[in-house]
C-alpha cells in the first residue's frame, strides 16, 4: 500500500449514522445484482462499486444527489461520516472500496470497530472526533475546498483554518507513514523481537523447547 503522510483534497459530507459495510461495499452495482455475487471481483472495479445502492439507479445510471455523484466530490480524499461508521460485517472490501475511489481519510464521531483496523490496514486513516467537530467541518467542506492532513505532524487543518489535533496510536501512525501493514511493520522490528526471545529463553528456558540442532 502506498504511505500516508500527508494528504488534501475535498471532504465529501455524508453524515448519516450507522452506516454498516453492506452499504459500503454491495460488492455490486444494481443492474448487476445476483450476477456478480461469489465471483472475483478485480481491484479496478472497486471504486464503482462504493455506495453502490445509493450511487445508481436500478438502470446502473448515477443518482445526481449522492454525495460522491456532485462535482465537488467526484476527486474527494476525505469522507465525513456519522456516528458508528462502518458497522456491520467484518469484510474489508468496505475499507479497500473507499481506498480505490481515492478516500484515505474518514472522519466520524466512531466507528465499527473490525472496519477501523481495516482501515489502517487499507492504508487509510479513521479520524474519531466529536460529533459537533465533525458537524462544523462538513460546513466547510460544502463547496468542494480542500483540507489537509499532516499524518506525521498530527493535524488536520480546514479550509477555513482550524487545525485539529490528531490522536492516533503510535503504532497505526507509523503504519500509514511506512505504508505497511500491520505483519510488514512487525517484522522491520525482528532484531528487537529476537533480543527479546533470547533474554526470554535465558532467563526462563523452561518455558521454550529445545532448540533443534542441524545434522
Amino acid at each position: 500500500m502506498n504511505p500516508l503522510v500527508t494528504l488534501s483534497g475535498p471532504a465529501a459530507p455524508f453524515l448519516i449514522d450507522n452506516v454498516n459495510t453492506d452499504m459500503i461495499a454491495p460488492m455490486y452495482r444494481p443492474a448487476q445484482a445476483g450476477v456478480l455475487r461469489g465471483l472475483a471481483v478485480k481491484r479496478e472495479d472497486l471504486a464503482g462499486m462504493l455506495f453502490a445502492g445509493l450511487r445508481y439507479d436500478t438502470q446502473d445510471r448515477e443518482l445526481p444527489d449522492f454525495v460522491l455523484n456532485r462535482p465537488a466530490f467526484r476527486n474527494a480524499h476525505f469522507l465525513l461520516g456519522g456516528s458508528n461508521f462502518g458497522c456491520g460485517s467484518s469484510r474489508d472490501t468496505a475499507a479497500l472500496m473507499l481506498s480505490a475511489f481515492g478516500i484515505r481519510c474518514v472522519i466520524a464521531p466512531s466507528f465499527g470497530e473490525i472496519f477501523r483496523d481495516n482501515c489502517f490496514n487499507a492504508g487509510m486513516l479513521p479520524l474519531v472526533l466529536a460529533r459537533e467537530i465533525v458537524t462544523a467541518l462538513a460546513a466547510e467542506a460544502q463547496d468542494g475546498s480542500s483540507f489537509f492532513l499532516d499524518v506525521a505532524g498530527g493535524t488536520l487543518r480546514s479550509p477555513g483554518g482550524r487545525v485539529v489535533a490528531l490522536e492516533v496510536p503510535t503504532f497505526r501512525r507509523e503504519q500509514l507513514l511506512a505504508g505497511a501493514d500491520e505483519i510488514a511493520l512487525t517484522l522491520q522490528r525482528k532484531p528487537e523481537i529476537v533480543a527479546y526471545q533470547d533474554r526470554e529463553r535465558a532467563a526462563h528456558p523452561w518455558v521454550y523447547l529445545p532448540q533443534r540442532q542441524n545434522c
